[in-house]
């Protein structure tokens, strides 16, 4: 899981609206579907699988390819909400897509469910506000549970505690921003995220988190002295490294069969 420590109870808004988009495509003319990721490990095997090619946008890079006759687009937002909500605004504002598709992973709330495993949640909980959004259903599976979507760490038990008692299930950083924006155009979303860590083990705590450059990249010279000073930690974070690339391309795997399935229709 990717984010910050401080997150009190206080902050769990009990009711917000929930939303969902709707928005159909013109017979004879297929769906445009826009990927989006938070970061560059998430996008790779989407670029791999498709044949993705890179191409920019106003000076941003964004990769671009088809799906069965459908043209896609998928973009990198960066790691949080900020980022994540720029990064879609931008796209949507220059690009006209019928559908997005968030692609990547999340952390689990417990020890007990398995590193690879996708999550398809009913609502997803933008943490600062509470309002919860409802992803528009492309098959995959039965949806289930929340995904908490904020920008700080989440380590403390009695916070995961009362997530869990509330129903979350996954944490992310973007999802929430992401569905915004589409909401207010009217664009149908969905999300494939995939366990990829869990906020409950200790295996990513505030020093891990800075690993990364806000843009979702790896920061070199902070992995050098993090390993330097903690060599007995190579082994967790190989395990880390694994299950990050499991969950990337399991998500990928997910969300372009869901497409598939889906076929032109929004």
């Amino acid at each position: 899981m990717r984010s910050r420590p401080e997150l009190r109870a206080t902050d769990l808004a009990a009711a917000a609206p929930i939303r969902q988009a709707c928005r159909m495509s013109t017979p004879g003319n297929p769906a445009r579907i826009a990927f989006v990721c938070a970061m560059p490990m998430e996008l790779s095997p989407l670029v791999k699988k498709l044949d993705l090619h890179k191409t920019e946008i106003d000076g941003v890079e964004v990769h671009r390819g088809t799906l069965e006759g459908r043209e896609v687009i998928a973009i990198v937002t960066g790691m949080g909400t900020k980022l994540a909500t720029e990064a879609t605004e931008r796209l949507l504002d220059t690009e006209s897509v019928d559908r997005v598709v968030v692609v990547g992973i999340t952390g689990a709330v417990e020890n007990e469910t398995p590193i690879g495993t996708l999550v398809l949640p009913e609502f997803v909980v933008n943490s600062a506000t509470g309002a919860e959004y409802r992803p528009h259903s492309m098959g995959g599976g039965e949806p289930h549970g929340k995904m908490w979507t904020g920008d700080v760490l989440l380590t403390d038990p009695d916070v995961i505690a009362d997530l869990r008692a509330k129903g979350v299930v996954s944490l992310d950083m973007e999802t929430a921003a992401i569905a915004e924006s589409c909401e207010r155009r009217g664009i149908p979303w969905a999300v494939f995220r995939v366990i990829s860590d869990r906020a409950t083990d200790g295996s990513v705590d505030e020093e891990v988190f800075r690993l990364s450059n806000q843009d979702g990249t790896p920061n070199p010279k902070a992995v050098a002295a993090y390993f330097a000073k903690n060599p007995q930690r190579i082994p967790q974070m190989a395990r880390l490294a694994r299950g990050a690339k499991l969950a990337t391309r399991t998500a990928a795997d997910a969300a372009i069969e869901a497409c598939r399935g889906a076929g032109g229709t929004s």
